[in-house]
């Protein structure tokens, strides 16, 4: 219950967080910063699929394969 309580956050402590985000990191930072966020969440999302690169890799050349035969 303690941990609930802790993540309770209003609109002033966002503006705080955003407020200092933008200090230490500069407004020329923070598009960069959440790119980089967000190619870590689907990075994330699409391993917790358990779809990885490698997988589609192979399944794209089995079907190749399939076809050809």
């Amino acid at each position: 219950m303690l941990l609930l309580t802790l993540l309770r956050i209003g609109w002033g402590e966002i503006v705080v967080i955003a407020l200092i985000v933008l200090l230490l990191f500069g407004a020329k930072k923070i598009p960069e910063l959440m790119k980089s966020l967000g190619k870590g969440a689907k990075s994330f999302k699409d391993g917790m699929n358990g779809t990885d690169e490698l997988n589609d890799l192979n399944e794209r050349r089995e079907a190749e394969k399939s076809a050809k035969e």
